[in-house]
């Protein structure tokens, strides 16, 4: 059995590989964000968003703890809840980025050409690339405070390399009203710790927006015969004599867990979408292009 002193030296090998591969790829993956952020745009065009001004933008549900005054009574008398009526602001807000570098992320199967973890960092990188070209105030929680900079891509890769905490979710502690949270991630958590994430982020007034990242071969398990499994956040080991039979029972499980996210999101107002690492970032990109945008683009060009 191994030794306590014996199991913290591991751990920190172990640490200490995956920081010296994350910074070995950092650089080739700012190259890939700036010429993937060609691609997608020719320029960032203004975003409308909620606060002072005039011109109606919006209502949205009515948080316990602000002034009564704020609610639109004549809206909240066609339904069962309380309205507020939000209005636009032209300056710009704080979007905050998350790429999820847990252990799960890492993998990557012979159907795919990258990790989940690569393609989640990809487009972290290049929203950041867009958005700090655009002028926006970025950050990535608990990591960079929100800053308008032409090289945020470059300030967000420094800063992840010194950066050892390494959840799946970002913390609310920092998140607050008219502010918009994108975290990338394969959301393989028990799925009652994602609604409850998704919950206490919601409830500051923020809006949310999953991209869902899976590789292809845990959406399709195409596996026969005697396999065994690992958890690669815990270690722990599962052993099938016949994995084949274990198809349709995990296709079940994963949809109803998919299912379930979605669900979160969209009853907290959020956008979900889900991504395969075979296929091309574009479609996120796009996705979150017609999101973050109002009624004007937020992207100029196409794909």
């Amino acid at each position: 059995m191994a030794s306590t002193d014996d199991t913290t030296a591991l751990n920190t090998m172990a640490v200490s590989v995956k920081a010296r591969a994350l910074s070995e790829s950092l650089p080739d993956l700012l190259v890939e964000a700036r010429r993937l952020a060609q691609t997608v745009t020719a320029g960032w065009h203004g975003r409308k968003r909620a606060g002072p001004g005039e011109t109606f933008w919006q209502f949205r549900p009515f948080h316990t703890g602000e002034p009564v005054k704020r609610i639109d009574w004549r809206r909240s008398a066609r339904d069962t809840h309380l309205y507020v009526r939000e209005r636009e602001w032209e300056a710009a807000h704080t979007l905050w980025l998350w790429a999820d570098l847990s252990e799960s992320m890492q993998f990557r199967s012979r159907l795919s050409a990258t990790t989940k973890q690569h393609r989640a960092l990809l487009l972290q990188l290049t929203l950041a690339n867009l958005l700090g070209d655009a002028g926006e105030r970025v950050g990535v929680p608990d990591v960079v405070a929100p800053t308008a900079s032409r090289n945020l891509a470059e300030k967000i890769a420094t800063a992840l390399l010194h950066h050892k905490v390494q959840t799946a979710y970002p913390s609310a502690q920092n998140i607050r009203r008219f502010s918009d949270v994108l975290v990338f991630s394969d959301f393989l958590d028990p799925p009652d710790v994602t609604v409850e994430w998704i919950r206490k982020v919601a409830a500051t007034g923020a809006k949310g927006h999953l991209v869902h990242i899976l590789d292809p071969i845990e959406e399709t398990f195409p596996f026969n015969g005697r396999m065994e499994f690992r958890d690669p956040e815990t270690g722990s080991k599962l052993l099938a004599g016949r994995a084949e039979e274990w198809r349709r029972s995990y296709q079940d499980i994963l949809a109803e867990h998919k299912h379930t996210i979605r669900s979160a999101a969209r009853s907290a107002g959020w956008s979900y979408i889900e991504h395969h690492t075979d296929h091309s970032p574009n479609e996120p990109l796009l996705f979150l292009h017609a999101r973050l945008g109002d009624d004007a683009r937020a992207f100029g060009g196409s794909a």
